[in-house]
């Protein structure tokens, strides 16, 4: 049990932060769903901002809750990929990027990037984290069925 806790501190951080922010884009969806899509720059914020409180909800649970953990973590690796690359890169350069606005901040640069972006970049590892163990987790359960002798 003891060498399996922090792997269950990753999963319920992680999950608790995407269920959450999943639920506050339908509870708060201008400022946090549909608005916020829109504001940034992304596709059809009607449509996707619902879509990806969805996949927030059922994954962080699916996380919270060790079932098809390493899916759901692939899932939200995608989401918060998506949210970097359209939020902060755009700090980090100091511009646009594409379609997506470049938000007002006093600064810009590596420093803001890395103050803007905290917990993004901690749910990106975590969830990477939760990927590796799950895979890691799957290859034991196989070697464990092979017959001896192969």
């Amino acid at each position: 049990m003891r060498q399996k806790l922090p792997m269950i501190l990753i999963r319920v951080i992680v999950g608790l932060v995407f269920l959450t922010e999943g639920v506050l884009k339908f509870l708060h969806p201008q400022e946090l769903g549909a608005g916020r899509f829109a504001a940034i720059g992304l596709p059809a914020p009607q449509v996707l901002a619902p879509l990806i409180g969805m996949v927030e909800i059922v994954a962080g649970a699916a996380v919270l809750l060790n079932l098809f953990a390493g899916e759901a973590a692939l899932l939200l690796l995608i989401v918060i990929s998506v949210a970097i690359v359209s939020t902060k890169i755009p700090i980090l350069l100091g511009h646009r990027v594409g379609p997506f606005a470049l938000a007002k901040l006093p600064r810009y640069g590596l420093l803001s990037f890395l103050h803007e972006a905290r917990t993004d970049l901690s749910m990106l590892f975590g969830a990477l984290a939760i990927l590796i163990d799950s895979g890691l987790q799957m290859g034991r359960r196989r070697q464990w069925y092979q017959p001896k002798g192969r």
